[in-house]
């Protein structure tokens, strides 16, 4: 097939692309993401690293599709040979044009005829040393849910409320729209930032005293979406010299490579990568099934292994799943996992100071004190950082399969005595938020926030019931990104189309 044929479509065709949610397989930067590509603005791009091909863009139409048209506008970092492929589900695809012959110019490619909810942009063969990159990937037909070409009103009342030296909150009055609304895209500075699902986004690890210009806009199901909003503009506040962004997750690396479509780890580190955190913290089970020192470098290193030299690790309990307990964790991650000799210890990063605990002490039935916990009060004592974090694997509370944990009670006990403000944990495969709350696992303004972050890649587990603290549930894979400040946080969880599933308020610390 030619790689420049121009036809036009055909008249009952409509942009079926713009604005969806996008999955790449690799990334050069955080700034060149797989959304740039399907944005509607010709000056912003998806690069791929530099690697080995084949490299894809996979694209989620919203809805099952017939695809008669594909125009691909190549950046200088071109495909030589590529296929357009289709899928129902995201995993199986079906090929639908091949090209052999590309020169980098833009492709327009027309008569095809392609079904499915999935587009994937796989390029074989590159055209030059670097990865591949595109401006716009543009994808014509019609969505099987015909009719629905009417867009949503244009949001009005955007305001930005509450800021600090890293975040701004933003709330706006609802769209409406013939069908429904399903979403809202947020922009920062012209350029979609994130999707959210309500009136109100959060948006964290900005820079202090700096002004941020932001609009939305509204979409619906057939992906028809409104004209951008009235902009507004917010300015974060002075200070906040001690500003750094974190990433999280734990449960991370099943046995599988990137090489399978449906691994998730490698995913879930292109979020991590994309994040670009000043370090990362693990929250246990980082190697799955038995953790032997082979697992960790086969599999982990492969993916997360990117980060170890910022990584503050905790063992879970496949790191016992070794013929010596905890052998394989320590023999890869060395002295990064045991600083002072043990499996618990402690760091400081700004005016933060982040307790390692290893809660497998905390599951045991046995009620008598740990020395782990007479160490932590110590430690909790000498501190003079004014914001504390703590993280280990095995909950307090979870409303996933293994629930909660009366174990370690004794441990959130101290916790909230001594005014810890974050508390993130792992077990339970699926994400979870929680509002501050006290001993009793009641809200309380004074507790902890706990943060379940056990979806970095292993298999999700059910989830059950919510608790009556629970602020958010979801089975679903992602990354916890943790946006610090001298005196606040706020949190979110981004999922692996990099759309933000959730977002926190900002807390001050305690």
């Amino acid at each position: 097939m030619s790689s420049a044929v121009a036809v036009p479509a055909n008249a009952a065709d409509v942009l079926l692309s713009q604005g969806k949610p996008v999955v790449a397989s690799t990334t050069e930067s955080s700034s060149l993401g797989g959304d740039k590509a399907v944005d509607g603005v010709g000056t912003t791009r998806w690069a791929s690293a530099v690697s080995a091909d084949p490299q894809w863009l996979r694209v989620d139409l919203g809805q099952p599709s017939t695809v008669n048209r594909v125009k691909l506008t190549w950046e200088a970092a071109y495909a030589k040979k590529y296929r357009l492929e289709v899928s129902d589900d995201g995993v199986t695809f079906t090929t639908v044009a091949t090209v052999d012959n590309g020169d980098g110019k833009t492709d327009d490619l027309s008569g095809l005829s392609g079904h499915g909810r999935y587009l994937r942009v796989v390029g074989t063969t590159r055209a030059t040393k670097y990865g591949y990159s595109l401006w716009e990937v543009q994808a014509y037909g019609t969505a099987d849910s015909t009719g629905d070409t009417q867009a949503p009103s244009t949001p009005t009342g955007l305001a930005a409320g509450t800021t600090t030296a890293s975040s701004v909150a933003l709330t706006w009055s609802p769209s409406t729209d013939n069908v429904g609304v399903t979403g809202y895209d947020v922009l920062r500075g012209g350029q979609v930032v994130a999707t959210s699902a309500t009136t109100s986004f959060n948006d964290t690890g900005l820079t202090a005293d700096t002004d941020y210009a932001y609009a939305v806009r509204a979409r619906d199901a057939a992906g028809n979406t409104s004209a951008v909003g009235t902009a507004v503009t917010a300015r974060t506040k002075p200070g906040g010299g001690g500003s750094f962004v974190l990433a999280a997750a734990g449960d991370i690396a099943d046995r599988c490579t990137a090489s399978d479509s449906n691994c998730v780890h490698p995913k879930t580190a292109k979020l991590v990568e994309a994040i670009n955190p000043a370090a990362v913290i693990t929250m246990g089970d980082n190697q799955y099934d038995d953790a032997h020192l082979s697992d960790f470098r086969n599999y982990y290193d492969k993916t997360w292994g990117k980060f170890k030299g910022i990584t503050h690790p905790v063992p879970g309990n496949h790191e016992t799943y070794d013929d010596t307990p905890f052998k394989g964790y320590r023999d890869y991650f060395g002295p990064i996992a045991t600083p002072q000799g043990k499996n618990y210890y402690s760091w400081e990063m700004g005016n933060w100071h982040f307790i390692a605990l290893d809660s497998n002490d905390f599951t045991t039935h046995d009620f008598a004190e740990p020395a782990q916990v007479a160490w932590l009060k110590q430690d909790l004592a000498a501190n003079t950082k004014g914001c504390v974090a703590a993280y280990y694997h095995h909950p307090r509370f979870s409303s996933g399969d293994h629930g909660d944990n009366p174990d370690s009670a004794a441990l959130w006990q101290v916790l909230v005595d001594n005014k810890v403000d974050l508390v993130l944990n792992g077990h339970d495969h699926h994400y979870e938020r929680f509002v501050p709350q006290n001993a009793a696992g009641r809200a309380d303004a004074n507790g902890p926030v706990q943060i379940l972050g056990g979806m970095g890649g292993a298999p999700l587990y059910d989830v059950h019931a919510a608790h009556p603290t629970t602020a958010k549930l979801l089975q679903a894979f992602g990354v916890v990104k943790l946006s610090m400040t001298d005196t606040s946080f706020s949190t979110q969880l981004i999922g692996l189309d990099r759309a933000v599933l959730d977002s926190s308020p900002t807390y001050t610390c305690h």
